[in-house]
């Protein structure tokens, strides 16, 4: 369940157990599948233990490793972190997690299907053997179920409802839609005023990038959020959206469970998803912890049948709305999404342009090299001759060539080993 109060059911009682234990050790471990849903524990954990001497650090990939690294030497008595990231850290001699007491794996099924199983066993291999662990998960795949019995001993287990169901404050509809419209319709909505704000998720990072610019030419405030984006750009996009700068904020399920915005009205499913859990999580980023929100999911003819699998998870058929004056058989306007074989083709070309300009680089830096040096050569023949003329006749030619000028004005020696013939001839002028 979304918005239910899960971090601070674990992050509170860790604190009551650490908060009377001596410093400089890091005793209590939580991780977590995304970057955003590390930021946001740790968030919360800083506002749970600010009146307390307890520290806290997150460790997750895209920003630098140094304060990390500082934050584990230091031996913060709380760590987030993602497995990745972790691992990292892990194959350094400053980092051990030999003093951990209390190990939380949070979203496990989505850690699951992140594929991070491999690296949250070998995460357990590295925690003591005596310790308590805490898993929580939305769903409980075999796989996840075959990991509980491996690390925990006579569980308890805590299910908050046997269906994972939006929360009761959510106002779900459905509209119909062509896939090439999918974009007009969005703008529709946002041109009626209804919407404030809304998170607005897709089935890919090409479509995210591809929606959010084409919202950015329509005048529309819109940023995107995804795997692709480095971490200070997710951030920067995050907060921007956090504090009203941008309407709209587009993503796809990596940012569904590690946003959380007060007060929220809007989440908008431009793509339907594949997974019911999935769904759940993403309208779950509206009316929590009992506020109201609305969730409209655009549906295409194709994807009627993920729809019917949505309705029988949550157990409800969900009302299908069509707006009165939205040209349903309209032409769209320029495509959305462009084709894997003609973005393939760009990024050859790209690659392509990219190698010939590279080559006649390399070129153009050999011929200037051999000009350069040819041009040396005749200046240092030019100064040595004019000087060894000036000193000793004759004899100053071949003494001007293998000496560079050494007998001519003075410092044409000393420029001559500094810097070669074209700056000696210059001075010379």
């Amino acid at each position: 369940m979304t918005g239910s109060g899960k971090t601070a059911a674990f992050v509170l009682p860790i604190l009551h157990h650490l908060i009377g234990k001596p410093r400089g050790k890091t005793r209590a471990l939580v991780v977590t599948p995304t970057r955003e849903l590390a930021a946001q524990i740790l968030t919360a954990i800083d506002a749970m233990a600010v009146h307390t001497p307890i520290t806290a650090a997150a460790i997750y990939g895209g920003v630098g490793m140094a304060p990390q690294e500082h934050a584990m030497r230091a031996g913060v008595d709380v760590l987030v972190a993602t497995p990745g990231r972790l691992l990292d850290h892990l194959n350094a001699p400053y980092a051990s997690l030999k003093n951990i007491e209390f190990l939380v794996l949070d979203e496990a099924d989505r850690m699951l299907d992140m594929g991070f199983l491999p690296d949250i066993k070998r995460i357990l291999k590295l925690v003591p053997a005596k310790r308590q662990t805490l898993l929580f998960s939305a769903t409980m795949p075999p796989p996840i179920a075959a990991l509980t019995r491996e690390m925990l001993h006579n569980p308890l287990m805590i299910d908050l409802g046997r269906r994972s169901l939006p929360a009761v404050g959510i106002t779900q509809a459905v509209y119909p839609v062509k896939q090439d419209l999918k974009k007009d319709l969005l703008l529709a909505l946002l041109d009626r005023g209804e919407m404030e704000q809304a998170l607005v998720f897709t089935r890919t990072k090409h479509r995210a990038n591809r929606l959010a610019e084409q919202l950015v030419k329509r005048g529309i405030k819109a940023e995107r959020i995804h795997g692709n984006r480095s971490q200070s750009q997710r951030t920067a996009a995050l907060a921007g959206f956090k504090n009203g700068h941008y309407k709209v904020l587009v993503a796809t399920d990596i940012a569904a469970r590690g946003i959380d915005i007060e007060a929220l009205g809007h989440v908008v499913n431009f793509d339907v998803p594949q997974a019911p859990d999935d769904y759940i999580h993403r309208v779950g980023r509206t009316a929590r912890a009992g506020e109201v929100g609305d969730a409209f999911t655009f549906v295409a003819p194709d994807e009627q049948n993920d729809l019917r699998a949505i309705e029988k998870a949550i157990g409800k058929r969900l009302p299908q709305i069509t707006i009165p004056d939205f040209d349903y058989n309209a032409r769209p306007e320029g495509r959305l999404e462009i084709p894997i074989g003609e973005r393939i083709a760009a990024i050859r070309g790209r690659k392509a342009d990219e190698r010939a300009r590279s080559k006649a680089k390399a070129g153009r830096s050999s011929g200037s090299n051999r000009s350069n040096g040819s041009g040396g050569s005749r200046s240092s023949g030019s100064a040595g001759h004019s000087g060894g003329s000036r000193s000793s006749g004759g004899s100053g030619h071949s003494t001007g060539s293998g000496r560079s000028g050494g007998s001519g004005r003075p410092g044409g020696s000393g420029d001559s080993r500094r810097t070669g013939g074209p700056y000696r001839s210059r001075r010379g002028r």
